[in-house]
């Protein structure tokens, strides 16, 4: 640079001097320094982004798998790894199930890969606890047996049952014209969740309940009514060739005879079905996600409602909620959106847990809620992976965006991960790519079945 500026100095004097010089005042020239030019991070493409989220997060059914029984963990904790290190939640095995197949799909692992940790996990669950066919909602990944959910939900868990049910499914549908060994794995995974005893779960009435245990029956006594996440139970009941239930079932337990039905709008779109304890701007998003991983809403209609519009308007509703922000929290915005139950944030900072939706907005944003609605709100959602990406030293970890955050607290985050906001990532982006799910799904037979059963267009 010195060297420049003299030679700068020089041809300016010798131009002076040519033309007598009188009236010219010599300013040096200041070159760039190239060394403090800023090189901008390259722009990353909708489907590289859509990419690296699916791959990031299949590192949690992968890489952070229950060690012995290759099934889901209920959570992960990169700083704390030894938390419920061998706690398995079946309903996050269903989707995680789901996301390996997307992992074989996508190239993530090889084939025979995916079929070994395949077959590891379907063994597992032949061994495992079950009463009267369900699984219990976690299960002791080194044993096998029933961990208890709380005191008197030690037994059957009919929801995370047909989670894990939705994803087996797909594992038949997936294998079964395969080779011998992957035919095999077909039949082991069909096998598996028809010997669910969907119609013990009725106690001979007419509607599904959520629990039994070994040592105190039905004491909890908890109905499967919509509208909320349980929409699968019913569908998966229908469909079980040796323990179905009938129509009537579905009408009065998860219809209440035609009482899902609301008049309600939000942001001029309509509900259509009473959330349950959120009939005025819908409850938790992931209640458009668990039962749809597998179940195609796209055309789906019962008696009383189209599911596709169900979705869709939950979402945009959530949607527009966080850009109004009538709480003004820090951060919210067209970007920045998405509440469901997740991780949240105690009033005295430690990490919680909670059921965040309008009606409960704690100014925590889940990545999640967002991501998985990109079936049905794509731009919107797409806006907010390209916000968590941006803020990716903060929001990106070992296996995937982190559970939740919040600008509102000096951006706060839930530095872990939970299986069931996971798994539904990685499977809706892929229905939303590919329908790869909706397809393996609604092709089952039994499974259409089950719906001409209940009278469903499909």
């Amino acid at each position: 640079m010195i060297k420049t500026k003299v030679y700068i100095f020089i041809l300016c004097f010798i131009l002076w001097s040519c033309t007598g010089g009188d009236d010219y005042t010599y300013v040096p020239t200041e070159l760039p320094d190239e060394s403090e030019e800023t090189v901008e991070e390259p722009e990353i493409t909708d489907e590289e982004l859509l990419d690296l989220t699916q791959r990031e997060t299949f590192k949690y059914f992968w890489d952070f798998a229950e060690a012995n029984s290759g099934c889901a963990r209920e959570r992960y904790h990169p700083d704390d790894t030894s938390n419920s290190a061998n706690v398995v939640t079946t309903g996050g095995t269903g989707f995680g199930l789901m996301s390996l197949l997307v992992g074989i799909e996508r190239g993530f692992i090889s084939r025979e890969d995916g079929v070994e940790r395949f077959d590891k996990i379907l063994t597992f669950l032949e061994s495992a606890d079950r009463f009267h066919g369900a699984w219990p909602h976690w299960i002791n990944g080194s044993s096998g047996e029933v961990i208890p959910f709380s005191t008197e939900d030690d037994g059957g868990d009919l929801v995370e049952t047909a989670f894990l049910a939705q994803g087996l499914i797909c594992v038949k549908e997936y294998f079964k014209e395969g080779s011998d060994t992957e035919k095999a794995l077909a039949e082991k995974a069909d096998t598996l969740w028809k010997g669910v005893e969907w119609d013990w779960y009725t106690q001979e009435g007419n509607a599904l309940y959520w629990h039994w245990s070994p040592n105190y029956g039905f004491n909890i006594n908890l109905k499967l009514s919509g509208y909320n996440e349980v929409l699968i139970a019913y569908i998966m009941a229908a469909a079980s060739p040796d323990y179905g239930i009938d129509k009537e079932v579905y009408t009065a337990g998860w219809a209440g005879n035609g009482s899902i039905l609301s008049s309600n709008t939000a942001y001029g779109y309509p509900l259509l079905v009473k959330h349950n304890g959120a009939e005025n701007y819908g409850g938790p998003l992931f209640w458009a996600h668990y039962s749809y991983l597998g179940l195609d809403p796209k055309g789906l209609s019962d008696d009383y409602v189209n599911y596709w519009d169900v979705n869709v308007n939950h979402s945009k509703i959530n949607f527009d909620y966080c850009v109004e922000n009538p709480n003004n929290f820090e951060g919210y915005g067209e970007d920045c959106w998405g509440l469901t139950a997740s991780y949240s944030r105690n009033s005295d900072g430690s990490m919680g847990y909670a059921a965040h939706k309008p009606e409960n907005d704690l100014g925590i944003v889940s990545p999640t809620a967002a991501i998985s609605s990109m079936p049905y709100t794509p731009d919107e959602s797409l806006a907010a992976l390209r916000y968590f990406y941006k803020n990716k030293d903060k929001l990106l970890g070992v296996a995937g965006f982190y559970d939740a955050f919040s600008p509102e607290y000096d951006f706060w985050v839930a530095e872990a991960y939970l299986a069931i906001d996971q798994g539904p990532q990685i499977i809706m982006i892929e229905n939303y790519r590919t329908g790869l799910l909706w397809n393996l799904f609604m092709q089952n037979t039994d499974v259409q079945s089950g719906l001409d059963t209940l009278n469903f267009s499909y």
